[in-house]
């Protein structure tokens, strides 16, 4: 049986806390296996305390000890984990703590710090994939106080920020200053970057399974060139009155897999290996495309995640190439098991 730990919360801020227990308490539920797996969960919560929760239930959590860093590596030690998945979407949750697990030598699933903080960075993400001849948009990096050179209609956003936040469309250039500010809320710098006309806007997984880079069936959002002709925060992601959150880009109305036949599926899938190989991708990689009119796909951004919930976009695109998520799963912690018996 396999000891496994799911590392969870975040030590910025609730908003990154809420949506890694959202995503993770549903990977444990649909990937629970007694007769394989021993789950054990590790809670980071803002500020940086540790708690090693029974469940990800609200109250459970408050009742659990709070412990320092160097206590809780005693508790890890002392569980004698073979794996880590991890469950934290913040900077320092993708980086920092992955690396810590680097340093206590237990494998884990995904991709390395470095990468994951290469793509944080929108515009060196864009760098490297254009390097690779894959489409990005004109564009260009701009701190606190400078100003733009691109003339609209354009796209303004935080270089290292996810779920759309902060991001606006510009189609005046009186507008410039606010966009700047918004995006400079969320991040010391901005990527301004050129509109590509609307096609379609789609996502594309490819993971590494039996020795090959798979490709798997595109996600597309509801777009529309005059209403929706960007995504923004509230297309993702909203909480309700009682503050719960909930994950809107999820709704059918709002997103669907493309049809595996549809002629966009084959171009998409060709640039989507090309940025998992260049940005060297482990496991599995996610992007984010615009479709112009001509059928041309644009790089907008990678985010390279998975929490193997049943609506991890991950998660729903393999289930409709035929890979039901208790095998993803799998294949994936022998993966990164055997791998780490290799090195």
């Amino acid at each position: 049986m396999r000891r496994i730990l799911h590392l969870v919360g975040s030590p910025v801020s609730d908003f990154y806390a809420d949506l890694s227990r959202l995503y993770a308490r549903d990977c444990i539920d649909a990937t629970s296996d007694a007769s394989r797996y021993q789950f054990h969960i590790a809670h980071v919560e803002p500020g940086g305390r540790w708690t090693f929760p029974a469940d990800l239930d609200d109250e459970t959590i408050a009742d659990s000890d709070r412990l320092s860093l160097a206590d809780a590596i005693t508790h890890i030690g002392a569980l004698d984990i073979e794996l880590m998945v991890p469950q934290m979407f913040c900077i320092p949750g993708m980086t920092h703590y992955r690396s810590l697990f680097d340093t206590l030598g237990v494998a884990y699933i995904g991709n390395e710090p470095a990468v994951m903080s290469m793509t944080a960075d929108k515009a060196k993400a864009r760098a490297v994939v254009a390097s690779a001849g894959v489409a990005v948009p004109d564009g260009e990096v701009l701190r606190v106080g400078e100003h733009t050179t691109l003339a609209p209609p354009a796209v303004v956003k935080p270089v290292d920020a996810d779920n759309s936040l902060g991001v606006t469309l510009v189609l005046d250039p009186d507008d410039y200053p606010a966009a700047l500010a918004t995006a400079w809320k969320q991040s010391g710098q901005a990527l301004v970057e050129r509109f590509v006309e609307l096609g379609r806007e789609v996502r594309c997984g490819v993971i590494e399974r039996n020795g090959e880079l798979i490709a798997l069936p595109l996600e597309e959002y509801a777009m529309d060139r005059d209403s929706k002709p960007i995504r923004e925060a509230a297309d993702k992601l909203r909480r309700d009155d009682d503050g719960e959150m909930h994950l809107v880009a999820k709704e059918t109305t709002r997103a669907w897999i493309v049809d595996p036949d549809d002629p966009v599926t084959a171009r998409v899938h060709d640039v989507a290996r090309r940025c998992h190989q260049a940005l060297g991708c482990r496991d599995y990689g996610l992007f984010d495309f615009r479709i112009d009119p001509d059928g041309e796909p644009w790089f907008l951004e990678a985010g390279l995640y998975c929490s193997f919930a049943r609506k991890s976009v991950i998660s729903m695109m393999a289930v409709a190439s035929g890979i039901e998520l208790p095998d993803l799963f799998a294949g994936f912690v022998d993966r990164a098991l055997t791998r780490d018996s290799r090195s």
